[in-house]
C-alpha cells in the first residue's frame, strides 16, 4: 500500500517571532512539512509558483502585498493550492472575502496549538480523501464538510501512553470514511505507527464508539477492520 506523502507547507508571515512559532506548530502535527517561508505576499507568490506547495498558510496584515490581494492572485491564476488563513484581521467583511475567495479555514490570532492542530488534520483528512483523479459521492462530500465527530464515551482511565486528542483524530478519521478501515490505513491516514493506531482502535473497540469486522481475503490472514459504530 502506498503510504501517505508529506503534506508540503508553505507559510507567509511578516512577523519573524510569529513565523518561528507558527512554523513549529505546523511541523508538531504528523505528515506536515513547512518548504519555505515568505515574510510578504509578493514573495509568496512567487515562491508558490516555483515550490507548488500543496497548502499555503497565509497571514493578511503584511507589507508590499497583503494576505487579501495574495489569495485573490493565487485564485485568479488558478494556482491549485489550497488556504488556511491566520490572522489577527476578525472584521466579517475581511472573512468573508477570504472565504469567498476558498480558504479552507480562518484562524483569528492569537490561538492555541490545539486550535492550528484541529485545522490541519481535518485538512490532512480532505487532502487524503479528495484525490485529484478520482471520484466523489455525495456521502463522501457530507461526511467530509459535515460531520461532527461523534463524542468519544471515555468510561475508563486511558491507558499508559494514549491521550485524548489523538483518540479524537482517529475517531474522526474512521467518522469520516465510507469503508471499515484497517489499523494500517488508519495508521496512514493519521500519519502515526501501526501498533499505535491498533492500540487506539482496541480502546475505541472496547469503548462502544467503533466496532471490528473481521475480513477474509482468499489468501493469507484475516483483517481485522474498522467502522463506526451503528
Amino acid at each position: 500500500m502506498k503510504m501517505m506523502s508529506e503534506i508540503k507547507v508553505l507559510l507567509i508571515e511578516d512577523d519573524p517571532m510569529v513565523l518561528e512559532i507558527n512554523k513549529a506548530f505546523i511541523e508538531k502535527v504528523k505528515k506536515f512539512k513547512v518548504i519555505e517561508t515568505a515574510s510578504n505576499g509578493t514573495v509568496g507568490l512567487k515562491m508558490i509558483r516555483k515550490h507548488k506547495p500543496d497548502l499555503v498558510v497565509l497571514d493578511i496584515y503584511m507589507p508590499e502585498q497583503d494576505g487579501k490581494e495574495t489569495l485573490q492572485q493565487i485564485r485568479a491564476e488558478k494556482i491549485p493550492v489550497d488556504v488556511i488563513i491566520i490572522t489577527a484581521a476578525n472584521d466579517l467583511e475581511t472573512v468573508r472575502s477570504m472565504m469567498q475567495n476558498g480558504a479552507f479555514d480562518y484562524i483569528i490570532k492569537p490561538f492555541t496549538f490545539e486550535r492550528i492542530e484541529k485545522a490541519l488534520s481535518k485538512y490532512r483528512t480532505y487532502h487524503t480523501t479528495m484525490s485529484p483523479s478520482g471520484t466523489a459521492t455525495q456521502k463522501d462530500l457530507d461526511n467530509l464538510f459535515f460531520s461532527e465527530t461523534r463524542d468519544i464515551p471515555v468510561t475508563m482511565e486511558l491507558p499508559k501512553g494514549l491521550n485524548e486528542l489523538t483518540l479524537k483524530q482517529i475517531a474522526s478519521f474512521i467518522e469520516s470514511q465510507t469503508e471499515a478501515k484497517s489499523a494500517e490505513e488508519v495508521a496512514e491516514g493519521i500519519g502515526i505507527a501501526r501498533v499505535t493506531a491498533r492500540r487506539y482502535l482496541d480502546y475505541l473497540v472496547k469503548s462502544g464508539t467503533i466496532q471490528m469486522d473481521i475480513q477474509y481475503g482468499t489468501v493469507g490472514r484475516p483483517v481485522n477492520r474498522y467502522v463506526l459504530k451503528k
